[in-house]
């Protein structure tokens, strides 16, 4: 972990995840809207999470879950599974809050991206919780990998 986190004590493991899964959501979020210019919106959705996912294993694995004694290929493969489900939550909920939830309550102001930060907020507390106790777990008695 940088020097600079420790030292402006930051080296809680949620606090970490927060800062840095807020790092990977804004590239989601921010990268959704480039990808709406040539893809429907729920397609956008998808491809924005995938490159947020990527920059999110990469932060998470080196500076959020670093002791993990768990070989790269299986934390790459679980990852994926887990952020499967994760893009299946920040989809279904992103699609019904802009198709049914905000049409009913008559909400008009950027809807799409609002729709679309709820939905990743929501995602991210189910892929912490699958982060830490699946992909990233220590093992009782196995040595740490690199």
């Amino acid at each position: 972990m940088p020097a600079g986190l420790l030292r402006a004590g930051l080296d809680n493991q949620i606090v970490r995840f927060l800062l840095l899964g807020g790092l990977a959501a804004a590239i989601n979020w921010l990268m959704r809207f480039p990808l709406s210019m040539v893809l429907p919106f729920s397609w956008a959705i998808l491809v924005a999470y995938a490159i947020g996912m990527s920059a999110g294993f990469t932060l998470y694995r080196a500076y959020v879950f670093p002791g993990s004694n768990r070989a790269l290929g299986p934390q790459i493969a679980i990852f994926l599974l887990v952020n499967a489900f994760g893009a299946v939550v920040v989809w279904s909920v992103a699609i019904a809050l802009v198709e049914v939830v905000f049409p009913a309550v008559g909400y008009a102001f950027m809807p799409l991206a609002t729709g679309h930060g709820i939905a990743i907020g929501v995602g991210a507390a189910a892929n912490f919780l699958g982060h830490k106790f699946v992909t990233f777990r220590i093992d009782p008695g196995k040595d740490a990998v690199a």
